[in-house]
C-alpha cells in the first residue's frame, strides 16, 4: 500500500510539472526570455531564491524531469561560478540519491525476486567494485545520469557510498557546465557568443569526455597495477603466446610494422588448426567424399566395382598435406619477417614480464610492453565412469593414435553431434566404419535452424550411421569373453538405457580454453570459461590481449585471425587510438554433404531477437550447375529487414556453400543489399548465380505491382 501510495504522489507531482508548464522554464530558451526576471528576484530575495532554486533542482533530480543541464547552466547565470557550483553541486547530488531511494524501494526487491540468477555476476562485481564503476559512469557519462540513478537503485550498492561518489564524480561536469551558465548570463548581443571566454567553456564541454577517459584510465591503471614495479625499459614491445592462428597474425602484424615481437610457442607452429584440426579433418573428409562418389558412380553413367580403401595411406596423406602447409607457418619464414620466434614454454610473472621455459631446461626472463595470449584451447572429455580405459580418441589425438591403422575402427561411436561430431561421423562412415551418434541435446547442430539439423540428420543417416539424440551418456562399461575384451558405451535416451558397443570411441563434444599453467592465476586476471576481456580485446591488465578460442566468443581460425589484428594494433598504438573488435559479420561453414554454411542470424535467432524480418528462398533443384552435375540438394536463404532488401543473414545448404557464402560476407559487411547482388554479372553456369536467383526471387517478391500495371496498359496502348 505505501508504494502505491508514493507511486502515487509521484505520478502528481510529474502530472503538475507538465501541466502547470514548469517544463517552458527548464530548456534553453525559457532560460534566456526568463533571466532578466530571476535576476530581480535574486536581487530582491537572494536567499529565498537560493533556497528555492536549491529545492526545484532536487525536485527535477529526484523525480527524473527533464532540464537538470538547463538548471545547471542557469545556476552559473544566476548565482556565478562559486555559489552556482555549491548549489548545483549539492543539489544534484541529493536529487540523484533521492531517485536512487525511490528506486530501491518500488522495484529493487521485484527486479532480483525475479532475475536473481541472472543479476548474480552483476551483483558480485557492484559489491565488490561498485563505487569505481559508479565513478566512472558519473565521470564518463555512457548512460544519461537520470538512467545511472534508477538502475544503481537495483544493485546492492549502498546508498552512502552512491551519494558520495556522485558528489565527487559528477563536480568535474559540473564546474564546465555552471562556468558556462556564468559566460551565458553575460550575453548582450549575437556578437557575444564569439567571445573567447564563452568559446573556451563549450570547446571544454566538449574535450571533458576525453579528458574523463583519460583520468579514468590512469585511476584504473593505477588500481590494478598497485602491486607490480614496471620496469623502466622492456626487451619488446610484444610477447605473443602460442602460435597458432591469432598469435601468428598478431606476430604478423608486430613484425610487419617494425615493432620488436618475439612469438613464444611450446608444441607445434601452426596450432591446432594445421596439425589437428581444419587442415587435417578436411584433408581425410576429402577422401571420404571420394570414396562416397566411388561407390555411387553409376549415378554419372560409370561401372562401380569393388572399393578398397587404404586406411593407413589415408592418413599418411593427412600428414602430407600438413607437410605442404607448414612453410607457411614455420619458424623460418616467421623469423624472416622480423618475429623472433622461440620455441619453449611461456609463464606470465608479471604485466610486463614473461617466463620462457626452454627445452634445454634453462630460463630467462623477457620484459615487454604488451603480451597477448593466444593460447587456444583443447578438447573436452566428459568426465564418464570408465572412460579411461575406453582407448577414447578425441579431435587432436586421432590423427597420431589411429595413423598406423590398416582399417578405422569397425565399430565408432561419436560423442557429440556439434560440428566437429558430425563431420567427423560422416567421414568415418564414409570410410568403412560402423558409425553411432551420441547427442545429448534435442538435436545436431544446435545453432542452425530445425530445418538445417533435420537435414544433417538424414544426411547422416543416408550414410548408416545411427544418430541418438536426447541421449546421455552415462558410463564405459566392458566384458570379456572368450579372450577378448569387448566395450560398451551406456547411454540413456527416449528407449531408456542401452548398451552401445564399440571399437573406437571418438569424443567431439566442445573444445575448452586453456587457462591454467602460464600465469593467469598468478596475476588474478579474470575468467569464466574463457579469459574475460573487453571490447578491445583487454584483459584485467589493459596491457595484457586475448584472442582465439582462449578468448571466444568464437572457436574458429578465421576470428582468431580477425581478432589478432584488434589486439595487435591496439597493443602497439593504443595511445592514439583504440579499435573494438567487430563481431557483426562472422561467417562459419559445417563441412558435411551436403555442406552448411552461415552468417549472421538465422531464422531461429531472429525470431529470439524479435527482428522484423521476411525470408527469401531459393532452392538449387532449379539450378543449371546443379542439375548437371547431380548435386541439386539444398537451398539458399535470405534473412532481409521487412520490405527492405538490407541482408540480416543468410543459410547455405548444398555444394561449396562455404565458397558461395563469400559474396554474402562481402555484401554484409560494407552494406551491400540484395539488389547489388541482384545486379552483379555472375558467370553461367556457376553455382554462384544461386545468389543472384535468390536476390531475384527477393525482387520479384518487392515488384511494384501499380507501376507493372499501368506498364501493361502503356503497352497494350502502344499496339493499338
Amino acid at each position: 500500500m505505501q508504494r502505491i501510495i508514493l507511486l502515487a504522489v509521484i505520478a502528481a507531482l510529474i502530472a503538475a510539472f507538465f501541466l502547470l508548464d514548469i517544463n517552458q522554464w527548464l530548456t534553453l530558451e525559457g532560460l534566456q526570455t526568463g533571466l532578466a526576471r530571476f535576476e530581480e528576484w535574486r536581487s530582491s530575495a537572494p536567499l529565498l531564491v537560493a533556497g528555492g532554486f536549491f529545492l526545484l533542482y532536487v525536485a527535477v533530480t529526484a523525480l527524473s524531469l527533464p532540464g537538470a543541464a538547463v538548471m545547471t547552466l542557469a545556476g552559473g547565470a544566476l548565482f556565478g561560478l562559486g555559489w552556482g557550483l555549491l548549489i548545483v553541486s549539492f543539489a544534484s547530488s541529493i536529487g540523484a540519491t533521492l531517485a536512487f531511494l525511490v528506486s530501491r524501494y518500488l522495484f529493487r526487491d521485484t527486479v532480483q525476486a525475479r532475475f536473481g540468477e541472472r543479476l548474480k555476476a552483476l551483483n558480485a562485481g557492484i559489491e565488490r567494485d561498485g563505487a569505481f564503476y559508479l565513478f566512472t559512469l558519473r565521470l564518463v557519462p555512457v548512460f544519461p545520469f537520470f538512467v545511472i540513478n534508477l538502475l544503481m537503485g537495483l544493485t546492492p550498492i549502498r546508498a552512502i557510498t552512491f551519494y558520495w561518489v556522485s558528489q565527487v564524480g559528477m563536480l568535474a561536469g559540473t564546474v564546465v557546465y555552471v562556468n558556462a551558465g556564468t559566460q551565458l548570463a553575460q550575453l548582450e548581443s549575437l556578437g557575444d557568443v564569439l567571445s573567447p571566454t564563452l568559446i573556451g567553456s563549450f570547446a571544454l564541454l566538449g574535450v571533458f569526455p576525453l579528458l574523463a577517459r583519460k583520468i579514468v584510465g590512469f585511476i584504473q591503471g593505477r588500481r590494478i597495477y598497485k602491486r607490480w614495479q614496471k620496469p623502466k625499459q622492456f626487451d619488446r614491445n610484444l610477447v605473443v603466446i602460442g602460435a597458432g592462428a591469432g598469435g601468428l597474425v598478431s606476430a604478423y602484424i608486430g613484425a610487419t610494422v617494425k615493432a620488436g615481437v618475439t612469438l613464444v610457442e611450446a608444441h607445434k607452429m601452426g596450432g591446432d588448426c594445421l596439425n589437428y584440426g581444419c587442415i587435417p579433418s578436411k584433408t581425410l573428409i576429402k577422401t571420404a567424399k571420394l570414396a562416397n562418389r566411388i561407390r555411387h558412380a553409376d549415378q554419372y553413367g560409370l561401372s562401380t566395382g569393388t572399393l578398397d580403401i587404404n586406411f593407413r595411406a589415408a592418413m599418411g596423406r593427412v600428414q602430407e598435406v600438413i607437410s605442404a602447409i607448414e612453410p607457411h607457418d614455420s619458424v623460418e619464414r616467421y623469423t624472416d619477417l622480423g618475429v623472433d620466434v622461440v620455441q619453449g614454454y611461456a609463464t606470465i610473472v608479471d604485466p610486463w614480464t614473461v617466463e620462457i621455459a626452454y627445452p634445454d631446461g634453462s630460463r630467462k626472463n623477457m620484459t615487454t610492453r604488451n603480451i597477448i595470449i593466444a593460447a587456444g584451447a583443447r578438447p573436452f572429455v566428459p568426465p564418464l565412469p570408465g572412460i579411461e580405459d575406453s582407448g577414447y580418441v578425441t579431435s587432436d589425438t586421432l590423427w597420431s593414435s589411429w595413423a598406423e591403422l590398416d582399417a578405422p575402427p569397425a565399430r565408432l561411436i561419436v560423442l557429440g553431434g556439434g560440428p566437429i561430431g558430425c563431420e567427423l561421423a560422416q567421414c568415418f562412415a564414409r570410410l568403412g566404419s560402423r558409425v553411432s551418434l551420441v547427442e545429448m541435446l534435442p538435436r545436431l547442430l544446435l545453432k542452425e535452424d530445425e530445418e538445417v539439423s533435420a537435414i544433417a540428420q538424414a544426411a547422416l543417416q543416408k550414410d548408416g550411421i545411427e544418430v541418438y539424440t536426447n541421449s546421455k551418456a552415462l558410463r564405459c562399461e566392458y566384458e570379456t569373453e572368450d579372450g577378448q575384451r569387448h566395450k560398451y558405451l551406456v547411454i540413456e535416451g527416449p528407449a531408456g538405457e542401452q548398451r552401445l558397443p564399440f571399437d573406437g570411441l571418438l569424443c567431439a563434444v566442445g573444445r575448452a580454453a586453456r587457462l591454467e599453467g602460464y600465469g593467469l592465476e598468478n596475476l588474478g586476471i579474470d575468467t569464466n570459461r574463457t579469459i574475460i576481456t573487453n571490447d578491445f580485446l583487454q584483459t584485467t591488465y589493459p596491457n595484457i590481449y586475448a584472442v582465439g578460442d582462449v578468448a571466444g566468443p568464437y572457436q574458429f581460425t578465421h576470428t582468431a585471425a580477425h581478432q589478432a589484428w584488434y589486439a595487435a594494433v591496439n597493443a602497439l598504438f593504443g595511445e592514439f587510438k583504440m579499435f573494438r573488435a567487430d563481431y557483426r559479420v562472422i561467417p562459419w561453414v559445417t563441412f558435411l554433404e551436403p555442406e552448411i554454411a552461415r552468417v549472421g542470424v538465422n531464422e531461429q535467432e531472429a525470431t529470439e531477437q524479435g527482428l522484423d524480418f521476411e525470408v527469401t528462398r531459393y532452392e538449387l533443384d532449379d539450378l543449371d550447375r546443379a542439375i548437371a552435375e547431380g548435386e541439386r540438394q539444398g537451398f539458399v536463404k535470405v534473412l532481409t529487414a521487412a520490405g527492405k532488401d538490407r541482408i540480416l543473414g543468410v543459410t547455405l545448404v548444398g555444394e561449396h556453400s562455404g565458397e558461395l557464402l563469400a559474396e554474402f560476407v562481402l555484401a554484409m559487411k560494407h552494406g551491400l543489399g540484395l539488389n547489388k547482388i541482384l545486379g552483379t554479372i555472375h558467370s553461367y553456369p556457376t553455382r554462384a548465380e544461386a545468389n543472384k536467383y535468390a536476390a531475384g526471387e527477393w525482387k520479384r517478391k518487392h515488384a511494384p505491382q501499380r507501376i507493372l500495371a499501368l506498364l501493361k496498359r502503356y503497352h497494350a496502348w502502344r499496339r493499338g
